[in-house]
């Protein structure tokens, strides 16, 4: 794969995850309960890149989405809620990650992302609010957050066994980094 491959397989990534997330804010709060919690669908975007570019470029493509989505639609608040749930959400998934393909699926992964990404935002909630009882909402905010997890990761799983593109991109990172992942309950 060639640099300026890489570049606008990124920039496509990047503006895919910036069109997702600003449908997304446009959709009211589905859960009356739980203030706040969304789907997070533009992590689909985060998922497929983690299984099909080098980590640079992947902290790459989410800095670029976080950025243009805030300019875009958001506030200085709203970036550092997103900030603090994509990057330990981000850096999550990167660790449950390393466990390989034996022992966790993308699935998992996805899962782990959706509940890192509630952390992240509660604990920024609670540092803007100089207090930890906002951290009360992560029980609840933990079982919308590992739902969408894994939904997303269905979705991500779909998508890199089905676009061609994906998997050639997949195919090429998992030359680089020597580990398989398959996708899992979609055989063909």
């Amino acid at each position: 794969m060639s640099k300026l491959q890489k570049l606008i397989y990124i920039s496509l990534l990047v503006a895919q995850g910036v069109i997702i997330g600003l449908l997304e804010n446009m959709i009211p709060y589905p859960f009356a309960f739980a203030p706040g919690a969304k789907l997070g669908l533009a992590n689909l975007i985060t998922i497929v890149a983690i299984f099909t570019m080098k980590k640079r470029d992947s902290f790459l493509l989410i800095w670029l989405r976080l950025s243009l989505t805030t300019l875009l639609g958001g506030t200085i608040s709203t970036f550092l809620y997103s900030m603090s749930g994509a990057l330990l959400s981000y850096f999550g998934m990167l660790l449950i990650k390393k466990l390989g393909p034996k022992r966790v699926s993308i699935i998992g992964i996805s899962a782990t992302g959706g509940f890192m990404h509630n952390v992240g935002q509660l604990v920024t909630a609670s540092f803007i609010a100089q207090s930890w009882t906002v951290m009360l909402y992560l029980p609840v905010l933990s079982i919308f957050g590992i739902l969408s997890g894994i939904a997303i990761g269905i979705a991500a799983n779909y998508l890199l066994q089905h676009v061609q593109t994906l998997q050639r991109f997949q195919l090429d990172y998992e030359r680089e980094t020597k580990q398989k992942w398959s996708p899992v309950f979609l055989k063909k």
